[in-house]
């Protein structure tokens, strides 16, 4: 049987990282499976080709963006491609996975258009902008100016929420996991 795809977008800090996690080891009845995306940087510590990333060169990713090869991509920085191949992602579905995605706001509308019904997208949203800035401070790891951007960033990603088909506003971990699995059990059994 082919698989679904499950799309997630949200602000940074809104603990994403952490619902799809749990998802993925509490709940393997899902069968659910990353996409594995492309990017032009090089491999970090102990990461693999075609493991946590597929590494290609920023000329052969520039090459597959003009040859439309790409579901969303984009340029982080100067020659810093991160993106999803088409392709990888048919291979994914054909195996019968439900492709989870963690993409940025635009790279989750992008693929819910490509893939309409065959896609739910989920965006999780902090319970405010104040909580978001807390939380983001508690991690301990950035500095005033890049929370500062974060938010900046964060509010303009909130705009986006209503082009997705759930949203779950953590405020309480157990709650917004809850919400996202009822969500997801109802579009795979559909």
């Amino acid at each position: 049987m082919k698989g679904k795809l499950i799309i997630f977008s949200a602000p940074s800090g809104t603990g994403k990282s952490t619902i799809i996690s749990w998802l993925m080891k509490e709940h393997e009845e899902l069968n659910l499976a990353f996409s594995i995306s492309c990017t032009s940087r090089s491999p970090r510590g102990s990461e693999q080709n075609g493991v946590e990333y597929f590494f290609i060169s920023p000329e052969e990713f520039r090459d597959r963006i003009e040859n439309d090869e790409f579901l969303e991509y984009e340029e982080v920085y100067t020659d810093r491609y991160y993106g999803t191949l088409k392709s990888q992602v048919e291979r994914q579905l054909e195996a019968g996975q439900n492709v989870v995605f963690d993409v940025d706001v635009k790279g989750g509308v992008n693929i819910k258009k490509f893939y309409g019904d065959r896609a739910l997208s989920i965006f999780i949203q902090p319970p405010s902008i104040n909580e978001l800035r807390r939380r983001l401070q508690g991690r301990g790891t950035d500095t005033p100016e890049v929370i500062d951007q974060r938010i900046a960033r964060a509010e303009f990603e909130l705009t986006f929420a209503d082009k997705f088909d759930k949203i779950v506003v953590n405020d309480i971990l157990d709650y917004a996991e809850a919400d996202a699995l009822a969500a997801i059990q109802a579009f795979l059994n559909d």
